[in-house]
């Protein structure tokens, strides 16, 4: 670990960053080219005690443009080189393979990332400007948690939602959004309806998770999305399950400051979503 610790730092310079010596976590930033780069992803990695023999690098991937399928696509591609080289320092491996995808990005035809959505640090004094309006749930609203109603009259309609305060620990922020929802389609709505909001779309995750309860089956329809964040859109729903609502879908949004949480990031978006719940 120590030579290949010692090598990346001296190939990538100003680019490699240690996060925690003690802990071996590090970061690295990666780019498409050196002089002007478009396309730019950050790589977070903690080497645990058995690697490279026996363990794998736990890694994660941070850029504001990477989701949905290009972020699976990438994820699969590291996994395989670290199989195809079970034993060895496969770092310098996923880093070349990240830059090859960045290049590929800016010769190809998609449109370059917008400057302002990369941006994952956010200075303390404009932080403010970054987040949504915070908007209070109106008392007649609370009960909109446990509604059950007709599918033919809300399913075309967009729920309100409502954002929840925004957390903010070591310059990563979190914020949840709730509306209530009644059918598959209105889920679907309002992530498109959120996702249309420049802030919520750079997020470098959205985690979500719902549930609706069927009246006429007495059961729940119900799932949840990670979005990158392993396993966070479990946790949210098993949140959800405890406090036993119904008809809901609640977004935790979080902006990537470029320091790792560890455990206490899970701690951050339950509450989030808590509260808004409980407001």
């Amino acid at each position: 670990q120590i030579d290949e610790i010692e090598a990346l730092s001296s190939i990538y310079g100003d680019d490699w960053c240690v996060v925690h010596e003690d802990e071996k976590i590090y970061c690295i930033k990666i780019s498409d080219c050196l002089d002007q780069p478009k396309w730019t992803l950050c790589l977070q990695v903690i080497l645990p005690p058995g690697y490279p023999t026996a363990e794998p690098p736990i890694y994660q991937l941070n850029a504001p443009w990477l989701r949905g399928q290009d972020y699976t696509d990438l994820a699969n591609s590291l996994e395989e080189i670290y199989v195809q080289n079970l034993g060895e320092s496969i770092l310098y491996l996923w880093v070349e393979k990240i830059r090859e995808v960045l290049v590929e990005k800016a010769q190809s035809s998609d449109p370059e990332p917008d400057i302002k959505k990369t941006t994952e640090e956010v200075d303390e004094d404009d932080g403010d400007d970054f987040l949504l309006d915070y908007q209070p749930i109106q008392e007649d609203q609370i009960k909109v948690l446990n509604y059950v109603t007709s599918e033919s009259q809300e399913d075309e309609e967009l729920p309100p939602i409502h954002h929840g305060n925004p957390i903010t620990d070591r310059r990563s922020t979190f914020q949840a959004h709730l509306a209530p929802v009644v059918t598959t389609r209105q889920v679907k709505r309002v992530l498109e309806k959120l996702y249309e909001n420049k802030k919520i779309a750079s997020a470098t995750h959205n985690i979500y998770a719902y549930r609706i309860y069927c009246e006429d089956k007495q059961t729940f329809l119900q799932d949840c999305e990670d979005d990158g964040e392993t396993a966070a859109g479990g946790r949210l729903l098993h949140l959800m399950q405890i406090l036993n609502v119904h008809n809901v879908l609640v977004v935790v949004s979080r902006w990537y400051g470029g320091i790792l949480l560890g455990p206490d990031r899970f701690k951050h978006i339950n509450n989030c979503a808590r509260n808004v719940l409980v407001e």
